[in-house]
């Protein structure tokens, strides 16, 4: 398929349907872990509206109608958690970000098995700027769905380091609380050892420092996505990362909740 892929989740804990907006292998961030071979900037290309709605519709029938879950799915995890937008880019990068939401939601409400069924945005949260980002993810908070906003740095040095990103923190807390009151919203944060390194306090303590901030401005933040290095990079830098220990994980997931959010760690 063109759009639609399905995948275990190991966060999700289940199967997610993922619709993919950027199958031109095409990103305005270049983050150090990201798994897309030949991964070039730039944003989504024109998207078969028709074509994305075929291949979703398959896929729930398949899943939903079929055996598809028995046939392609281990014992444990023979259940759809989500609808992820998340692909080979940004995906509201799309000029037709807007549109692709009332697809999906169109679809979703053709059968009573699917009516309902989350959806989950996974953002850079860097194009929230534009009108028709925001009135998509209006829509998608009025369908009880949800956004992983990206943060794995709160300094405009580790934002360039991890994410290969040329914006400034303060953007960033403008975006994440325009995201958060129109959405529910979590930040989803990716740490890992690089060039033998671990991350360094000042990260971590800006870090922090940002959350709280955030939250005595009362951004209504739902929690933490905490997760380390678990799949290949395809970047340059993939031979200089590592995953961190365990017990250094969890380390840091105890600090994050003296925050007073829900901290989900993935190793």
């Amino acid at each position: 398929m063109t759009y639609i892929y399905p995948v275990i989740s190991r966060r999700a804990q289940g199967v997610s349907i993922g619709v993919n907006l950027n199958p031109n292998d095409k990103c305005n961030w270049r983050c150090t872990y990201c798994q897309v071979p030949n991964l070039s900037f730039g944003k989504g290309p024109t998207i078969d509206l028709g074509l994305l709605e075929r291949e979703l519709d398959e896929m729930l029938a398949a899943i939903f109608e079929g055996d598809y879950l028995e046939r392609h799915v281990p014992d444990g995890s023979q259940r759809v958690n989500d609808i992820a937008f998340s692909g080979n880019g940004e995906p509201t990068s799309s000029s037709q970000f807007e549109e692709a939401i009332d697809t999906v939601l169109e679809v979703l409400s053709r059968r009573e098995a699917t009516r309902g069924q989350k959806i989950v945005l996974i953002t850079n949260g860097s194009l929230l700027h534009h009108d028709s980002i925001r009135k998509g993810l209006g829509k998608l908070g009025a369908a009880n769905g949800e956004v992983w906003f990206k943060l794995d740095s709160a300094t405009a040095d580790g934002l360039k380091r991890m994410n290969g990103a040329h914006i400034d923190p303060d953007r960033v807390a403008h975006n994440l609380r325009l995201c958060a009151e129109l959405c529910p919203t979590w930040l989803q944060t990716m740490v890992l050892r690089r060039e033998g390194r671990d991350p360094s306090e000042e990260e971590i303590g800006a870090y922090t420092a940002f959350l709280g901030e955030r939250l005595r401005e009362g951004v209504p933040l739902r929690g933490i996505l905490l997760y380390g290095l678990a799949r290949k990079s395809y970047q340059p830098e993939a031979d200089t990362l590592a995953p961190l220990p365990a017990t250094w994980m969890r380390a840091l997931r105890d600090r994050l909740e003296q925050t007073g959010l829900e901290v989900r760690l993935s190793l």
